[in-house]
């Protein structure tokens, strides 16, 4: 079995890839704080454009390969609070890829102060997309992933 390694740990792996955020009204509370559950939002955006930027388009992946992600286990960790109007950079910048799961490394700056805001660890799996039933993921995808490093 032909396994994909970036090792995950606290220091990048891989050239990061940085998408940039603003934090609107939509995504607060009434305090102008970042709702807990957006940062999820903005975690799992950021791995999306990773992915489109290397040419992986999940809707067409699921309808010519069959093949969709799905995320197994995510653990946060909410550093300080983002507010309304920052501008937030998130990372992904350590990639694991073997067989039919990434595991990937995630960092949430604002950009202002260079503060770490959040931090996440993320696992997700490849799925058939007719029954959600575990698959490896299609080898143009690993290969993608692996010139990603």
């Amino acid at each position: 079995m032909e396994t994909i390694f970036f090792q995950v740990n606290k220091e990048p792996t891989m050239q990061p890839f940085v998408w940039k955020l603003r934090v609107y009204w939509e995504d607060t509370d009434a305090g102008g704080v970042v709702y807990h559950a957006r940062y999820l939002n903005f975690f799992e955006r950021a791995r999306t454009e990773w992915l489109r930027d290397m040419g992986v388009h999940q809707a067409k992946m699921a309808k010519e390969d069959n093949t969709i992600f799905a995320i197994r286990n995510m653990n946060i960790s909410y550093v300080m609070a983002a507010r309304l109007d920052d501008e937030l950079e998130v990372s992904v910048h350590s990639v694991e890829a073997p067989g039919a799961r990434m595991v990937f490394k995630q960092d949430m700056i604002r950009c202002s102060d260079q503060q770490l805001v959040a931090s996440a660890d993320v696992s997700a799996v490849c799925l058939k997309a007719d029954s959600f039933k575990a698959t490896r993921m299609p080898a143009w995808i690993r290969a993608e992933i692996k010139n990603a490093k």
